[in-house]
């Protein structure tokens, strides 16, 4: 399973949701959505703006988490 990272990365640097979306010119409720790891798809162009953005790599963005029921 894919988890976003967002929130921590986001919380840690004291940036907001809209701040964030604004600065990407990217629509708040998607970015919302990744902020709660409310995604079931993520957009490549998200993750790579967000990678840019926050200076991070795609791993430090999205975690891999093994699923219990598995």
């Amino acid at each position: 399973m894919v988890k976003s990272n967002l929130k921590a990365i986001m919380d840690s640097r004291g940036l907001s949701i809209r701040k964030v979306a604004g600065d990407l010119d990217y629509r708040f409720e998607t970015v919302r959505r990744m902020y709660n790891d409310d995604m079931k798809h993520y957009p490549e162009d998200l993750i790579d703006k967000l990678c840019t953005y926050l200076d991070i790599g795609v791993g430090e963005l999205l975690k891999h988490k093994k699923d219990a029921g598995k």
